[in-house]
């Protein structure tokens, strides 16, 4: 099957419709599909729930379609360093589902599995529980979380080979693996492609089954969230 697609547009066609859910990897700006969150925001498509850790900030990552307006919902745990999507959410203008971090992160992890669901303690007793089923284990109370299954996952890599076999590099590697697991159709973006057989086995991340579609999105310009420095010392 060939799966490399000549740009992040190529990647996405036909799999974009309004109302649909997307899993998104990444963590702020680490570890970001960028190329292919530019080409949905190109696409129009709207009404989207997206599950993912944040938005981005503004105007970089997921924070571009909260401002085009293209976001429904957002499934998430940290919204602090995104002023448009507290504006959004705090005008009733944007539905937001937090959900603890591990999780949502185990959310994913399940719907890639095949499970529907699970019980957890994280949230017993606070708001995250409001509605939710409870249960009890040895005489703890315990949540159900659902697991999340989206229509699409989007995720960045390092490396990949040219079946889909992927390494991500460092802290990027976030909830991409999850994300990747969760979605029916896995598009990938990655900053290198190399022939099959280059990559050690043993250092595969995400095996090739996940990923149904691969682009070479290099090169890249590194975004830093927050830029802090200090003077320099005068001697």
């Amino acid at each position: 099957m060939q799966k490399i697609y000549r740009d992040a547009e190529a990647a996405l066609d036909g799999l974009l419709f309004d109302g649909m859910t997307i899993a998104a990897g990444g963590f702020g700006l680490c570890g970001i599909p960028e190329r292919l969150i530019d080409a949905i925001v190109a696409s129009g498509v709207k009404e989207l729930t997206i599950a993912s850790n944040n938005a981005g900030i503004d105007n970089e990552g997921l924070g571009k379609l909260l401002r085009t307006r293209q976001v429904k919902k957002m499934i998430s745990s940290y919204v602090g360093e995104n002023k448009e999507f507290e504006r959004q959410y705090l005008a009733g203008e944007l539905e937001v589902e937090f959900c603890p971090q591990g999780t949502l992160a185990e959310r994913m992890r399940a719907g890639g599995a095949g499970i529907p669901g699970f019980y957890t303690k994280t949230g017993v007793g606070t708001k995250v529980a409001e509605g939710k089923e409870v249960k009890s284990f040895d005489g703890e109370d315990y949540i159900l979380e659902r697991g999340i299954r989206a229509d699409l996952a989007i995720i960045k890599g390092w490396k990949a080979d040219e079946a889909g076999n992927l390494m991500f590099r460092k802290t990027a590697r976030n909830f991409n693996a999850p994300a990747a697991t969760c979605g029916k159709v896995c598009v990938a973006e990655v900053e290198q492609i190399v022939p099959v057989g280059s990559l050690d086995p043993d250092a595969i991340h995400l095996p090739s089954i996940y990923v149904k579609r691969l682009v070479d999105g290099s090169p890249y310009n590194k975004k830093i969230e927050f830029v802090t420095t200090r003077e320099r010392n005068a001697a």
